[in-house]
């Protein structure tokens, strides 16, 4: 494969493995690994994000491997973001892999195409390896394009990436200018959105970046390429999970199917609306807010942003 891969890992050493073994099968000339440090007050985490990094010494292919390992823990907003902006220094574009996102043998090959068909157009700012359609056929093509930047397993461009502000500084105008409801259109998506952007802004919620990268993607009129079959499966959901806590989750271990090649490429670039409304619907309208109110009571915050 042509695209550098960039492999996000924690402290989990089993989840690490797997993932590891299926870059190893698509053996990428050049691998950018992102590790955090152990958290002070975890006893034995600093073991276990050794024995995690001693994974990617077995790397037995032809491949130049970059590390990026932090000593101290920077948390899950600020560790993958600055780790992504290190890779994009030096490359162009890259496929992006968290420790617990197992990907189908077929989604490098689908990411490689597409980094390269859309490698300037400028509408599409990322690409997915997620379909949360639940069987549900949206197009005869092989992708459809979306509002959504799903971030388990995904790549994109740096000219995409450097739009990505963790701060979100442009919110307070995109809010007072009433700007969300031009980009999403309905009361109830706006509602909930709005709760978020203004949760991540106020620091609320202080252990995300996908938001920000979100956000980025919607006031730049992005939109993001997903797989019509889901390529991705997140087998991180457990105890030991920062975010994925819940062992019984329609999103656990969902399964995956290949993509046949040729790929069947659209003959235009228009959102899926239906798809897009079933994904909010059925991802975010229930698992969002959970999660805003979840770290509001962890933080002891007041709940005046979440209804």
């Amino acid at each position: 494969m042509k695209t550098p891969v960039v492999f996000i890992i924690f402290n989990r050493k089993e989840t690490t493995h797997r993932v590891f073994e299926a870059i190893r099968q698509a053996q990428p000339t050049q691998l950018f690994v992102i590790a955090d440090g152990p958290r002070s007050d975890k006893i034995g985490e600093a073991e276990k994000c050794m024995a995690t990094r001693a994974i990617i010494d077995r790397v037995d292919w032809d491949c130049e491997v970059k590390t990026n390992y932090s000593d101290i823990n920077l948390g899950c907003k600020l560790r993958p973001s600055t780790g992504i902006d290190w890779v994009f220094k030096q490359v162009e574009e890259a496929i992006i892999l968290e420790d617990d996102c197992l990907p189908d043998p077929t989604f490098f090959a689908f990411c490689d195409e597409m980094l390269e068909k859309y490698r300037h157009d400028t509408r599409i700012m990322a690409i997915g390896g997620n379909n949360f359609q639940f069987g549900r056929q949206r197009t005869n093509d092989s992708y459809y394009f979306s509002r959504f930047p799903h971030c388990w397993g995904w790549a994109t461009w740096r000219r995409a990436w450097a739009h990505f502000d963790i701060d979100i500084k442009l919110w307070p105008t995109v809010r007072d200018g009433d700007w969300l409801r031009d980009i999403l259109t309905e009361d109830a998506q706006v509602k909930t959105w709005e709760q978020t952007f203004q949760s991540v802004y106020e620091h609320k919620i202080d252990t995300a970046w996908d938001y920000q990268w979100t956000f980025a993607c919607w006031i730049n009129s992005g939109l993001a390429i997903l797989p019509n079959t889901n390529l991705v499966t997140n087998i991180g959901f457990g105890a030991d999970a920062t975010h994925t806590t819940g062992g019984v989750n329609k999103l656990a271990n969902m399964p995956v199917k290949g993509l046949t090649q040729p790929l069947q490429h659209p003959r235009f670039v228009v959102r899926d609306a239906a798809a897009d409304r079933y994904t909010y619907q059925n991802i975010f309208d229930v698992t969002l807010l959970t999660r805003l109110k979840k770290a509001i009571v962890r933080y002891g915050l007041g709940r005046s942003n979440v209804s």
